[in-house]
């Protein structure tokens, strides 16, 4: 059996022996009965959050609702940082700036969960089409336990100091929007943070269970959009052609080879050619084939030998079928690795077992999908990006045993068991940042 799922099973029943929901025992006696007293207005807000989704710099009426109820706990609001962001700062006297950021936006997938508070929106796109909206990525989670943290930590400023920073983040799921923000004065016009902190549902890990993963974490993601050049004819007379469909068979096949056989196996790369336009009907061959990849990786090395390699197989491919001209190979730099700091991501681990529990702070493997958390990082912020757990353990463990995934993010059918998730969230974000503060000790 595969060494994750062992671990896993473990997990598994650790979970269920310690008890599903999240425990925060380690916490101040004060901030656990906080927390329970609150968590019926929380969890009505993420009920509001789920059936109000908003796309990608459109999060107009959701960072409305954050900034007021931030605002109502004595934050420092600013609208429309990078567009539509949040940002609030609660100053508590000397000491470090801490930032916890949460995601605002959702996506363009219709529900179908049949949860009760289930998302009916739709809206128009960039381009004028009529489409479905839902947090298919657990945003509305974070949202609602970034809100419930926010109110922790004002109620308990007795036990930490220093400066908070709230930041409500537009176009996570367009990977734009840390940029905008940062473009837009984050670490100019507010506090640069000593740390910044993000928490991610988990579809891997049972619910309220913290994962951590230190170094590089999330991949960085590029577009690699391919034209191959051919010429055109008859389909009953190939011979007078030169068939960009064939090359473009070849080049896909070729590219696999750039991972299987080019590049160390330690050093994760994902090459996906996700769409593939190319002729009109069966009986005539095209003069021209459009390719687009995604290219995934996660160290800068890697990335730069992945990109060339691509270009030198496509342009061989090109020139063994004699095409009239060169292929055009245009590459969109995406998004960055996400790369949690070692040592924070240590102390962290340390507080959460102290707080929650060691059988609920677990290392997982990293992932290649990606995560624009990794600006604040680049931006010279030491950063740690946490997952939070968000399924059923039982429903986790038939899903092992049976081998039958189970939806996760960007599924239509993604529905986290939001209160243990919601509770284990703000007890990880609340516990870290009152030992990032200069606070309790667990």
């Amino acid at each position: 059996m595969h060494r994750y799922s062992v671990l896993l099973r473990i997990l598994l029943l650790s979970t269920a022996v310690f008890g599903c929901e999240a425990n925060s025992a380690g916490l101040p006696p004060a901030i656990t009965e906080q927390l329970s007293a609150m968590y019926p207005d929380v969890e009505s807000f993420y009920f509001y959050l789920h059936k109000n989704p908003e796309l990608a710099f459109n999060e107009y009426l959701t960072a409305n609702k954050l900034a007021e109820r931030v605002k109502a706990l004595g934050y420092e609001v600013t609208t429309g940082v990078g567009g539509t962001g949040v940002v609030a700062i609660l100053r508590n006297g000397p000491g470090p700036t801490a930032m916890l950021r949460t995601e605002m936006d959702a996506l363009p997938v219709q529900e179908k969960t049949g949860l009760s508070f289930a998302s009916t929106v739709v809206t128009k796109n960039a381009a004028g089409e009529t489409i479905p909206v839902m947090h298919a990525c657990g945003h509305d989670i974070h949202m609602s336990a970034w809100y419930g943290t926010a109110k922790l930590m004002a109620d308990n400023r007795a036990l930490w100091h220093g400066t908070l920073m709230l930041v409500g983040q537009p176009a996570e799921e367009i990977v734009q929007g840390s940029a905008a923000m940062l473009k837009d004065g984050l670490f100019t016009r507010f506090p640069k943070p000593d740390y910044a902190l993000s928490v991610h549902d988990e579809s891997t890990l049972p619910s309220g269970q913290v994962g951590y993963h230190a170094g590089y974490f999330r991949a960085a993601a590029d577009t690699v959009t391919i034209t191959i050049f051919g010429q055109g004819g008859h389909g009953a007379a190939p011979h007078d052609t030169i068939d960009p469909i064939v090359i473009a068979a070849r080049i896909i096949m070729a590219l696999q080879t750039v991972v299987s056989r080019e590049n160390n196996p330690m050093d994760p790369v994902v090459i996906t050619v996700g769409s593939i336009h190319g002729g009109t009907q069966a009986n005539i061959i095209p003069d021209q084939v459009k390719l687009q990849l995604t290219v995934r990786t996660f160290k800068e090395s890697v990335r730069d030998r992945v990109h060339s390699a691509i270009a030198r197989e496509v342009k061989g491919e090109a020139l063994a079928a004699n095409a009239p001209k060169e292929p055009l190979i245009e590459v969109r730099r995406g998004v960055d690795a996400v790369y949690n700091d070692p040592e924070l991501t240590g102390r962290m681990v340390k507080t959460l077992r102290a707080a929650m529990g060691p059988q609920e702070v677990v290392e997982m493997p990293a992932k290649m999908t990606s995560e624009d958390f990794a600006n604040y990082g680049l931006a010279g912020v030491k950063a740690v990006l946490l997952h939070i757990g968000a399924v059923a353990p039982a429903r986790l463990e038939a899903a092992m045993k049976s081998g039958v995934p189970l939806p996760g993010p960007h599924s239509p059918q993604w529905a986290p068991e939001y209160k243990p998730t919601i509770k284990a969230a703000i007890t990880a974000e609340t516990s870290v940042l009152l030992d990032l503060l200069g606070g309790s000790k667990f």
